[in-house]
């Protein structure tokens, strides 16, 4: 077996495996070096063993790379936001001319979501979409509110919260406007549908998921 192993190539095998023949030592150092890389957790008492009684089948170790945990991207805090001020508008943005056409894209989603405003459509229906549906954009008007000063603002919806609408009125004033005893109406192709704000303290990502009830108290 010894013998075989170190046997060196003849010139036509030389040549048939384009290799240049080396010397019977420089074979033999190959060899060795070959099968200590092949078998690293044997000994060479033992590996000069298991060449001279059995054939040894040379295993191929791959190197473990550790899997660097992935770190999830964490977003902004409610407070880390309001310190950066992200969704304050800037008084040169405050115009009411620049939102007409949110408006108008507004009006469009609407009546695609409504399946097209027709006379003869049901206004509950129309009311159970818009409570649902996406506000900005919208005309929002106050007719009631427990502070007078509120009563007959007008203007379309730039930011909506938990607790307040934002919008911005023809005059180019924002104004803020909370939800709590308050009473909006939107009107949208001639219906007009009345938002009691009392009942609408949720984000509107939270409003698409929500039941409302049909019937309920409309105290301010």
């Amino acid at each position: 077996m010894k013998s075989v192993i170190y046997h060196a190539l003849s010139q036509k095998e030389a040549n048939d495996s384009d290799v240049q023949p080396s010397g019977a030592q420089r074979a033999e150092a190959f060899v060795r070096a070959f099968l200590k890389r092949s078998t690293p957790r044997m000994s060479p008492q033992a590996r000069e063993d298991q060449l001279q009684r059995k054939a040894v089948v040379l295993e191929y170790f791959t190197r473990h790379k550790r899997k660097e945990k992935k770190k999830k991207a964490k977003g902004l805090s409610a407070r880390q936001r309001r310190e950066l001020r992200l969704f304050d508008i800037k008084p040169e943005q405050q115009r009411y001319s620049l939102f007409l056409p949110l408006h108008e894209l507004w009006k469009q989603y609407i009546r695609d979501l409504c399946n097209g405003l027709k006379p003869d459509t049901q206004p509950q229906m129309i009311q159970a979409k818009l409570l649902k549906a996406d506000l900005h954009g919208a005309i929002i008007s106050v007719t009631k509110s427990k502070c007078p000063s509120y009563v007959g603002i007008t203007g379309i919806l730039l930011q909506e919260t938990k607790h307040i609408f934002k919008i911005i009125t023809k005059e180019d004033r924002l104004k803020v406007i909370p939800k709590l005893n308050c009473v909006f109406t939107v009107e949208t192709d001639g219906f007009i549908s009345y938002i009691y704000g009392s009942k609408f303290q949720l984000r509107s990502s939270e409003r698409s998921a929500k039941k409302f009830k049909a019937k309920g108290t409309i105290d301010l």
